[in-house]
């Protein structure tokens, strides 16, 4: 956090000189000093931030390819009317730890075509799938092991 604030006082100053960034350096303490002090800030807190931003990036790469892959097959539902869908009103109970965690995993699957998360009340999801096809792997989903990552 200390080198955020150092990087927008040159950034809003426009030009880096001596003066600037000597005196970006002694309030970007002061500011650093003050949240770790009357904020609960901790230089644990931006380690452990850093250490998920690798797994945040796979997370949006791994929802992103399971829309593009429900998005295919909410189309070949569509363009084949001989296909009769079942829809199923799926329960299932989570491992998640964080209500984040679970708050996470129910606007994935509500983001993901063809399902629509419920309710959500403490570990129990409760999931419109379009097909039974949607309802397969709910239970142990890609998005719910990538979570658990992030909350260890």
């Amino acid at each position: 956090m200390f080198v955020a604030f150092l990087v927008l006082w040159i950034i809003f100053n426009g030009r880096i000189t001596l003066e600037i960034v000597l005196i970006g350096i002694l309030l970007s303490a002061v500011l650093f000093a003050f949240c770790c002090r009357f904020m609960d800030y901790s230089v644990s807190s931006d380690l452990r931030i850093y250490r998920l931003v690798p797994l945040a990036i796979r997370y949006v790469a791994v929802l992103i390819l399971e829309i593009l892959k429900a998005n295919h097959q909410v189309l070949f539902f569509i363009m084949t009317p001989r296909y009769q869908v079942e829809p199923q009103l799926v329960h299932f109970t989570s491992g998640l730890k964080t209500e984040f965690a679970r708050v996470v995993l129910a606007n994935s699957i509500t983001l993901t075509p063809g399902t629509i998360t419920v309710n959500l009340e403490g570990n129990e999801f409760y999931v419109h799938c379009l097909d039974k096809e949607f309802a397969d792997g709910l239970e142990h989903s890609v998005f719910e092991e990538l979570l658990r990552k992030m909350e260890a």
